[in-house]
């Protein structure tokens, strides 16, 4: 598994101040299921003093009209701001790791000091549920089998 690696991606971002918190979270479902890296929301102040909301999403070079798409679509906005950008990434992997609910997916990072484990959100919320415990338990539980 490689320690680091590099990659170009597109960062596309548009300001939206009417609009409704249910009608942006099914604008980042669509854009996570589309294949967006991340999408994320700022709240910012426009022209006027209207609060807003800034979205910005981050995807691969050759996904960008796909997303330019979905927010024209799903959104109000008249305008998108596009920029490329290159990123450093820590090498990783998926994995599961053994604790005292049973196993547990976690991501794998790679640095040069060694690795690093952090719980998938789903995956801990489900033995969370199951056994009824804490979910910092859970996540407590990792950190003892990264050892």
């Amino acid at each position: 598994m490689p320690e680091r690696y590099t990659d170009s991606i597109t960062i596309l971002e548009t300001n939206i101040d009417d609009s409704t918190g249910e009608m942006l979270g099914y604008v980042s479902e669509r854009l996570f299921n589309a294949g967006a890296k991340d999408v994320f929301y700022s709240s910012i102040y426009m022209k006027k003093n209207r609060p807003a909301y800034k979205l910005t999403v981050i995807c691969g070079d050759d996904l960008k009209e796909i997303m330019e798409d979905i927010i024209f679509e799903e959104t109000t906005a008249i305008g998108i701001r596009a920029r490329s950008e290159n990123r450093t990434c820590l090498g990783r992997e998926i994995k599961e790791v053994e604790t005292a609910y049973g196993p547990v997916k976690v991501k794998c990072v790679y640095t040069r000091k060694g690795r690093r484990l952090y719980p998938e959100f789903d995956s801990a919320r489900k033995i969370a549920e199951k056994f009824s415990v804490p979910l910092c338990e859970v996540y407590a539980e990792v950190s003892k089998a990264e050892k």
